[in-house]
């Protein structure tokens, strides 16, 4: 039977480094409890940049090797379809600020189709092969149940961020992508946002996670913050949508928290 979704918490830090440093601490965490359970654990990454600024931090927590990185999937929510050396993929970022690092398995690093990977003008196949992976990496017991999503890992953790508009992974307001309910990728032509063709995990695949963590900073994110919160619905404000089968976390800082109504967020006096 499928868990109900789980209502939002938010933890709101003084400031950007802040919530960097103690995001990266609860990442190990969890990744740490995870490991301590099953055999691997499953991570999902996408682009932005309070979501690098974790990643850097991660980078220089001394903890971080108390996760043994060899046992760690690493997934990709949503990707650029460019080429695969492009400063624009989100993989790029990821390794530039941390991924170079850790002492990865290879075969557990799951980049999303580039262009230049043989897919050419196709990135509906792309998804499909993408999606194909997923599939291939659920574990053995559960490829027999019919919960409806036993062809998408159970991600320990989802990083997310949210866009000025209330985007998340590439799934934008009122987008083709907002109204897919079967597939667990998709391919995204015309996004709002360069550039124009992408991939992306569907609402159904981010649902899958255990835990989905939103991260967002700074003033020109608290509006989309405040709606997303409030109860608005993910045609408008995707980043509504997804809701981890255990945990919701929403960090954020301050700035970010700024147009929450009172019932969420007490912002400090003085």
């Amino acid at each position: 039977m499928a868990s109900r979704p789980t209502p939002p918490e938010i933890v709101v830090e003084a400031s950007p480094d802040l919530l960097a440093e103690n995001t990266a601490g609860r990442l190990v965490a969890t990744l740490v409890s995870a490991q301590s359970v099953r055999p691997v654990a499953h991570l999902a990454l996408t682009g932005g940049g309070i979501l690098e600024q974790v990643m850097s931090a991660l980078r220089e927590l001394p903890g971080r090797d108390a996760v043994d990185w060899r046992r760690v999937h690493i997934w990709w929510g949503d990707e650029r379809y460019v080429a695969s050396d492009s400063p624009e993929r989100n993989d790029t970022a990821a390794y530039t600020a941390l991924l170079d690092v850790l002492p990865l398995n290879p075969a557990l690093v799951h980049r999303m189709p580039a262009a230049d990977a043989g897919f050419g003008d196709d990135v509906e196949a792309a998804a499909e092969a993408y999606a194909a992976e997923l599939a291939d990496a659920v574990a053995p017991d559960r490829h027999q149940s019919s919960g409806g999503d036993d062809d998408v890992p159970r991600f320990d953790v989802v990083m997310l961020g949210i866009g000025p508009d209330g985007h998340c992974a590439s799934l934008f307001p009122e987008h083709p992508g907002v109204y897919e309910h079967d597939a667990p990728v998709i391919a995204v032509h015309n996004s709002p946002k360069p550039p124009p063709t992408r991939l992306s995990l569907t609402f159904r695949a981010l649902d899958a996670a255990n835990e989905v963590w939103f991260l967002a900073s700074g003033d020109s994110k608290s509006r989309a913050v405040a709606m997303a919160l409030g109860g608005a619905g993910r045609v408008q404000v995707p980043a509504a949508g997804p809701r981890g089968r255990h945990r919701t976390l929403w960090l954020i800082d301050r700035a970010a928290a700024a147009k929450l109504p009172q019932n969420l967020y007490k912002p400090p006096v003085g």
